[in-house]
């Protein structure tokens, strides 16, 4: 290195002073299985309704499917999903055209986080692929009491790391656009959640 350049650089770093410390980086946070599991169905299903969705508690899910639905809706569900006794279609790579005539799906979840009220969706034979819950404007997803975990640490325990996952936190909503909610922007406009089990 020359010395013009050596002498420019001495000066730049007598300017700066002394190196800042690094401060101090917190570590303490929250790990899976640091939350205690007891209430956290009814904190799921009260957090889910403040998102605007329709919580339904049952032990009967295809019941409580067809009590929601009633007649006559066109319903969509993954291929292979479980019997709900009503007259269904199933999403066999149907096109964005055919997923928007459907009047609503019904699809399962992998995984629930009772903090935050979100629903985790895993591509496959339970919750279907992802335009199957994002093009319909209305979604029933059935949650099953055994798989609502505390927290998102434990959510991301449960799941693969390579899972093609979407989340689900109430009918989809934005306020972009002057902080005015806007529902239905890119997702359903109307989210039914079915919990089935019991009441931990």
């Amino acid at each position: 290195m020359s010395s013009a350049k050596e002498d420019i650089l001495a000066r730049v770093r007598a300017a700066l002073g002394p190196a800042p410390r690094a401060p101090e980086i917190p570590r303490a946070y929250r790990a899976a299985g640091s939350l205690s599991r007891e209430g956290i169905v009814d904190r799921f299903c009260e957090t889910v309704a403040e998102y605007r969705a329709t919580v339904h508690r049952t032990a009967d899910a295809a019941a409580t499917v067809r009590e929601i639905l009633g007649t006559g809706k066109r319903v969509g569900v993954p291929k292979g999903f479980a019997d709900l006794g009503l007259d269904v279609v199933e999403d066999d790579g149907l096109s964005v055209a055919e997923l928007d005539a459907l009047d609503v799906v019904v699809t399962g979840s992998a995984v629930a986080i009772a903090d935050t009220g979100t629903i985790v969706l895993v591509s496959g034979e339970v919750s279907g692929r992802r335009a199957l819950t994002l093009v319909p404007d209305h979604h029933v997803c059935i949650v099953l009491a055994q798989d609502i975990v505390p927290s998102v640490p434990d959510a991301v325990a449960a799941l693969r790391p390579d899972a093609p996952i979407t989340l689900v936190s109430g009918p989809s909503a934005t306020s972009d656009i002057e902080l005015d909610r806007v529902e239905g922007v890119h997702g359903p406009r109307v989210l039914d959640v079915i919990v089935v089990g019991d009441r931990r």
